[in-house]
């Protein structure tokens, strides 16, 4: 129910969205809920087969609260026709939660068509890479999803917000008999990285229409439109050449940014500069203070200061394993890129932002 819940309407405009389809077919019970672009289909184990056939739609929010409530302990539930409601008991626990329309529940998207799998551990981890890179407003729609290529055996995810764009490849091991470019909903992705973790599966299998994104995982189905319109290509992007390229110790780079930019607030930046063997890494906003540290740098040119976004910076960091980043610059006014020092598998391109004089 709790996963369920995560995929019903808040809207409004529709009340059997807010709800959570119960179905009993076959011996089987399954939860259903969507919310319209986004729906999920979650197979549930019982102790015992249920009794009968039917559907009912349970509010999508009480319901699970209550299950929530109830502890670990077993319980028992009835739908109950003439009075409308479902019947909960669990140990000295009784309640009585009222049913909604269920044929107002929309049919949730046939899955069908051929598809791929591929290791969870490798999703996952290019999810949390790649999606915190999306926008999260809704200005560019497109700029709200991740771009999702699958070629041959390459993997690759892309998300921009315009101000930072990250890109992480992976490698399937063999070749994909699907051909996918699919802008996804950023939303939808992390939500999957739910699903994975409350079933631990190992693997998860997916596939793709012209109009949606279909994933599987240990019986559970998560199904998502994608969001319409051309993704930027991101290829042209990336500067050709850079002009400097410096190694950076990426915890104590990590550590110093975390704590230097607690001071880069109301927009101001994290500020970078580049001298002769060091770096210092500074930050001031007025009428709260300033932070200054710094840290080894082999570093060989003029000195140089370049200003970030802090989180953004951080947050790129944060995605690189390894003792040392590799930092790459052209000018103040040019975007940086931080990627590992060992592969391109994962690079993060961040825009600058104008120092004051």
């Amino acid at each position: 129910m709790a996963l369920a819940s995560r995929s019903i309407s808040t809207s409004g405009g529709n009340t059997a969205l807010g709800g959570v389809l119960m179905t009993v077919e076959e011996g089987k019970l399954t939860f259903g809920a969507t919310d319209g672009n986004r729906s999920i289909r979650i197979p549930v184990h019982l102790a015992s087969p249920p009794e009968g056939e039917g559907r009912v739609l349970v509010p999508g929010k009480l319901f699970p609260e209550v299950a929530r409530l109830l502890g670990s302990g077993s319980s028992q539930i009835e739908y109950r026709s003439t009075e409308r409601d479902v019947a909960i008991t669990s140990g000295g626990s009784s309640f009585h939660i009222k049913t909604m329309p269920a044929e107002d529940f929309p049919p949730l998207p046939d899955v069908g068509g051929d598809s791929i799998s591929m290791p969870t551990e490798g999703l996952v981890e290019s999810i949390d890479l790649v999606a915190r890179a999306a926008a999260r407003d809704d200005m560019r729609p497109v700029l709200t999803a991740v771009q999702v290529v699958v070629s041959g055996s390459n993997f690759n995810m892309v998300a921009t917000d315009s101000y930072r764009l990250a890109v992480n490849e992976t490698d399937l091991g063999s070749p994909s008999s699907l051909e996918i470019d699919r802008n996804v909903p950023a939303d939808a992705l992390r939500e999957l990285t739910r699903v994975i973790a409350t079933t631990g599966a190992e693997s998860v299998k997916f596939g793709a229409s012209d109009r949606e994104v279909v994933f599987e995982v240990e019986g559970v189905v998560l199904t998502t439109t994608t969001v319409e319109g051309q993704f930027p290509k991101y290829q042209q992007i990336f500067p050709e050449e850079w002009t400097h390229e410096v190694r950076l110790p990426r915890d104590e780079l990590l550590e110093s940014v975390r704590r230097v930019g607690k001071m880069a607030i109301k927009n101001r930046p994290l500020k970078l500069t580049f001298s002769s063997g060091e770096l210092t890494i500074s930050a001031s906003t007025p009428d709260l203070g300033d932070a200054e540290e710094k840290i080894p740098a082999a570093w060989g040119g003029d000195e140089m200061s370049i200003g970030f976004n802090a989180e953004f910076f951080r947050e790129g960091i944060e995605g690189i394993a390894g003792g040392e980043i590799l930092l790459k610059l052209i000018s103040p006014l040019r975007p940086g890129l931080l990627q590992a020092v060992e592969n391109e598998d994962f690079r993060y391109l961040i825009m600058p932002i104008r120092l004051e004089d």
